[in-house]
């Protein structure tokens, strides 16, 4: 029997509820398709580092090596810790510590689920740059707290970066419609978006399978409310991306239903696969929190292990519940009857 040794980091606010959720959903699939799952928690999160002064230990990166993936809930509670401090010290580590260089998040509507632009068809797979570009962090600030004080922040795009994450998106493009859609802002930053656009053309003739379209960052903003149905495959920078992903989740009804997964295609270390939702503070402990984004992304994680029957039979759950209009409205439906509806669905299958 095939074993994964699993790193469960249910950080902070709804992050512990939601990963309950997704790992029960995980185990009883597990179950079905006959492979096992081992999973080992970590209490790294802000609550750890008032503790400490650490969001994990300096081994930290050093003991999730040796797992076949990372299970993340959310990071973040600003009302404690800044957020800088939180994303820079747990997040943004693990992703760059491991390459995880492709941040995919898909968006569609899900049964049952109607969207804030009452359309059909939305299905649309982002693809964002996760180690580089303007999350580099490569700057400064000097005249601290005088008047003529300068803060820079440079962001930073090199060939081997740009390179490897487009050609990660020709390939998802290759796999599902064959359309892709490559973001920037060439007309105003003529460095580093002009460079990406160069790639992007050089490695289109090594597609002519693929049809590419180059857009500016606020065009496809705007497509994407417009007319969702022409987008198909979508890669962008590191800040785009983020964007563009918050406004994908909008679309297909909220942040609740917003899985992601930080990957390294080499696969020479873990990936880590999160619901971007964050930790939520305002409803932690009132055990309405919806897994469903916490559940789609370990059903990404299991997909990623080479478990596609798995993946796909918590996709078909997850379906089977919003089509009976179970999670589908933020609040209407506690954390633990949403989970329930979909275990029932892989129980009956």
């Amino acid at each position: 029997m095939k074993s994964y040794r699993i790193a469960l980091i249910p950080g902070d606010g709804i992050g512990p509820d939601v990963v309950a959720a997704a790992w029960q959903v995980a185990e009883a699939v597990a179950a079905k398709e006959r492979f096992a799952l081992e999973g080992t928690g970590f209490p790294w999160s802000c609550d750890h580092y008032l503790e400490t002064g650490t969001m994990m230990p300096d081994d930290g990166i050093e003991t999730l090596r040796g797992f076949d993936a990372i299970l993340l809930g959310a990071v973040g509670w600003p009302a404690s810790v800044p957020d800088s401090v939180s994303l820079h010290g747990l997040l943004l580590p693990i992703r760059k510590a491991f390459v995880q260089y492709a941040n995919v998040r898909p968006h569609r509507l899900l049964p049952g689920v109607e969207g804030p632009l009452k359309k059909d068809g939305f299905d649309i797979l982002c693809i964002r740059e996760n180690t580089e570009g303007e999350y580099s962090g490569a700057g400064g600030r000097v005249h601290a707290g005088a008047p003529n004080e300068v803060a820079v922040e440079t962001a930073i795009f090199t060939r081997a970066g740009v390179e490897r994450i487009l050609r990660f998106a020709f390939e998802k493009a290759r796999e599902r419609s064959g359309r892709l859609a490559s973001v920037t802002k060439s007309n105003a930053q003529k460095h580093s978006m002009v460079f990406w656009d160069e790639i992007t053309r050089e490695l289109a003739a090594e597609y002519p399978d693929v049809a590419v379209t180059s857009y500016h960052i606020d065009a496809m903003a705007a497509r994407m409310v417009m007319a969702p149905e022409t987008l198909d495959v979508v890669v962008a920078s590191n800040l785009f991306g983020d964007i563009l992903t918050d406004l994908g989740a909008a679309i297909q009804g909220g942040l609740g239903f917003a899985a992601s997964a930080n990957i390294d295609p080499t696969r020479a270390g873990p990936s880590m696969f999160e619901p971007v939702h964050g930790s939520a503070p305002d409803i932690i402990g009132q055990g309405i929190a919806n897994p469903l984004a916490a559940i789609w992304s370990a059903a990404m994680m299991l997909e990623h292990l080479g478990e596609t029957g798995a993946a796909s039979r918590i996709m078909r759950a997850m379906e089977h519940a919003t089509a009976n209009g179970i999670g589908i409205r933020p609040g209407e439906h506690r954390t633990g009857a949403f989970t329930e509806a979909v275990l029932n669905a892989i129980e009956r299958e």
